[in-house]
């Protein structure tokens, strides 16, 4: 039996602060199921909680990774698990809290079952150029072709480890397995079938123009409280941990190839668009409950979100 509550949404909405309350009311623990906050260093580019919220209830899952370190869906899945699992022996109840799409879907709907990297395999692909493995891959898979970016030399080269490794192409690996094309070429190792977590929780958002102001705020708080040195100080990072919103524009900044303003502009836009996409993704892929908290003091959201997660969660077996 696993009891597991979720609290979903798109960056800047203000999870960490509802799902700490609500933590801290129910003598409850969480598991951060963010992409970037999982690693070790910059705090202040990832936008993880300040002590003060984290204070307030047990966290796990954050910054207990290298920046070094490759991370994908699959390795977040083994952990978080065996988090829930560590959680719920002190009897307590786990709250799964963040705004990856990918990493949540990974517990609610498992992974599809993707062939593990074959190193003599990955070899040979290692030593081809990107339009070569381009071509490849557009001939063995169109479909998925048009769905990745093409640019991306590691996913262009997962997907078509894929397809050479199953003996057809990737987007039917994945089909069969219930995640988008896209999703594929982001899990980087094995992808096993999980035990699919029933999604009992609540998908939190903000009306668009108010979501957008607090991003474009958060940002330039994140200047003042000093990430460009947070950045100089990173050293190097793996090809994961680069995606990081923010990294390549400071890096940018710090090498004279962009001015202060145009970097925070940047930024700012960068992560408006990932809300967005963020936004569309849980709308469309999750049935959580939608709690708008623009329509709602902090209080009232906390009280919500309590009365959804006792109404179904403490009853429910996962």
């Amino acid at each position: 039996m696993r009891r597991v509550f979720f609290i979903v949404g798109p960056t800047a909405t203000g999870k960490s602060e509802l799902g700490a309350d609500v933590a801290r009311e129910l003598s409850a623990e969480i598991v951060s199921a963010d992409a970037f906050q999982i690693y070790r260093g910059l705090d202040l580019l990832t936008a993880k909680p300040d002590t003060s919220t984290l204070a307030k209830a047990p966290h796990h899952l954050i910054g207990t990774t290298s920046l070094h370190e490759e991370m994908n869906a699959e390795k977040f899945r083994r952990l978080a698990l065996r988090a829930i699992e560590e959680i719920n022996s002190r009897d307590r109840l786990a709250i799964i809290l963040g705004g990856s799409g990918l990493y949540i879907k990974a517990l609610t709907h498992g992974l599809a079952p993707l062939p593990a990297s074959d190193p003599k395999l990955r070899e040979k692909l290692n030593a081809m150029t990107l339009d070569e493995l381009r071509s490849q891959l557009i001939e063995l898979d169109p479909e998925t072709a048009r769905k990745i970016d093409v640019k991306n030399r590691r996913r262009v080269m997962r997907a078509l480890e894929i397809c050479l490794l199953a003996g057809k192409p990737a987007s039917e690996v994945v089909a069969e397995g219930g995640l988008s094309a896209v999703a594929l070429a982001k899990v980087d190792d094995s992808g096993l079938p999980g035990s699919p977590i029933p999604a009992a929780g609540v998908f939190v958002f903000r009306d668009r123009q108010e979501l957008y102001a607090r991003i474009n705020q958060r940002v330039e708080a994140m200047f003042e409280k000093g990430v460009i040195e947070e950045v100089r100080a990173s050293g190097a990072t793996s090809a994961t941990a680069s995606q990081m919103i923010g990294l390549r524009e400071i890096r940018e900044l710090l090498e004279g190839r962009m001015s202060l303003l145009q970097c925070i502009a940047q930024i700012q836009q960068a992560t408006r668009r990932y809300a967005k996409r963020q936004l569309t993704w849980f709308r469309w892929q999750t049935n959580f409950s939608p709690l708008n908290l623009s329509l709602l003091s902090h209080n009232e959201a906390v009280k919500w979100s309590l009365l959804r997660l006792l109404s179904g969660v403490r009853t429910r077996d996962v």
